[in-house]
């Protein structure tokens, strides 16, 4: 009996040793699992900043890009303005040159 029992103490022996190192087995997955959640918060907390910072950026460029359309249409009525401008100037001056012309003409204008 005395070798049953030395077997038996043998079995248990084995059995306190594998709980032991399932149980450091587990401390470690809990170690790991920590470092995880933590890791999992910080790169929420970075993707949540880079969120708002990129919601900052898209407001802003929209507004710029707002600007940039209001200044495209502005030039563009400036430039329709301006060729309008240029033709009335090249139409007076046409004009002008003909009224000159005409007058050289004239009877009354010509010196002795």
């Amino acid at each position: 009996m005395t070798q049953q029992g030395a077997v038996l103490q043998g079995y248990n022996n084995e059995l306190v040793k594998c709980i032991e190192d399932l149980c450091l087995q587990k401390e470690e997955l809990n170690k790991q699992i920590q470092q995880a959640e933590e890791e999992k918060s910080k790169l929420q907390y970075e993707i949540q900043v880079l969120s708002e910072q990129l919601e900052c950026v898209c407001e802003n460029l929209a507004q710029k890009v707002a600007s940039r359309n209001e200044l495209d249409k502005i030039l563009a009525e400036t430039e329709v303005a301006y060729m309008k401008i240029l033709d009335s100037s090249r139409t007076l001056l046409n004009v002008l040159k003909k009224e000159v012309g005409s007058l050289k003409h004239s009877p009354d204008l010509k010196t002795n």
